[in-house]
């Protein structure tokens, strides 16, 4: 059986989330990283821009 609210646990998570997205929404990588791709994300929510910000800087750095 599940439980269709989300637990403490779930609760501060997702709030840790949305305060370190807006964080990363509002350095200047992320800005840049924007600028860059503005044509590809303009229809994207900011929380996919993050995602592939984050993946695309995490790629990067794996070279």
């Amino acid at each position: 059986m599940t439980n269709s609210t989300m637990t403490g646990n779930q609760q501060t998570e997702a709030a840790v989330w949305d305060t370190l997205q807006h964080a990363i929404a509002e350095c200047s990588g992320f800005q840049q990283w924007q600028a860059q791709h503005q044509t590809a994300t303009d229809m994207e929510p900011l929380p996919q821009q993050v995602r592939s910000y984050l993946k695309e800087t995490l790629e990067t750095l794996a070279y």
